[in-house]
């Protein structure tokens, strides 16, 4: 997407909050691959889309990086946050992304990103701003937020994400993720709104993650 690409909270993926405490420091790594690669409702690119990426986790805090290959490049998220589960077994984090681009697909965005679960369900809000218009030096900086909200039960899971502020668009995500052989494998339905793609797509995923 151009103008309503990021507002993630890579994949809400990426920035959210690990909401458990890890006894000692772990580092980790990922790779994978996307039949099709969306993000909060938009298309990223239009063929597979492979990805991959590190992270480290230390008694609730993290920090990582993950890259993925777009239509013009490649997108590089780096993020970091601290996230904690309390005895009522809510889960709270907070963190902040900035999305990079090699190439002119896009220009950055930079987000403060909250999360809260209980249970079946996840609430992610994100705050953030983007650069403008790749090319258009008159572009002004934009402010946009993204609510998003996930039930998930059993490797199902559903999700509906909204943009505000200077950003709209509404969309519909369900899908289910599974183990098999040491993989994650995945498929999920999106649907955008008029203001988003306009669009249904279904799309898989395979990921491996690597204790370092």
């Amino acid at each position: 997407m151009k103008t309503f690409k990021h507002a993630s909270i890579a994949a809400a993926v990426l920035a959210a909050a690990s909401f458990s405490q890890t006894a000692s420091a772990a580092w980790t790594a990922n790779l994978g691959l996307m039949s099709d690669y969306h993000f909060r409702g938009v298309q990223q690119a239009e063929s597979a889309s492979a990805m991959g990426g590190v992270d480290y986790e230390n008694e609730g805090f993290y920090f990582g990086t993950w890259a993925a290959e777009v239509e013009d490049g490649l997108e590089v998220d780096i993020y970091g946050g601290y996230g904690l589960e309390l005895e009522s077994g809510v889960g709270l984090g907070i963190g902040y992304t900035t999305y990079q681009y090699t190439g002119d697909f896009d220009s950055a965005y930079n987000e403060v990103n909250l999360s809260a679960s209980y249970g079946m369900l996840s609430v992610g809000y994100s705050i953030g701003s983007w650069d403008g218009v790749v090319g258009n030096e008159a572009a002004t900086e934009s402010d946009y937020t993204f609510l998003e909200v996930t039930l998930s039960h059993n490797g199902f899971y559903g999700t509906f994400g909204s943009w505000g502020d200077e950003f709209e668009g509404e969309y519909g995500e369900i899908g289910y993720g599974t183990d098999v052989a040491g993989f994650d494998v995945g498929v999920a339905l999106v649907v955008s709104g008029n203001d988003l793609d306009n669009s249904e797509s279904l799309y898989f995923s395979i990921s491996k993650t690597f204790d370092l």
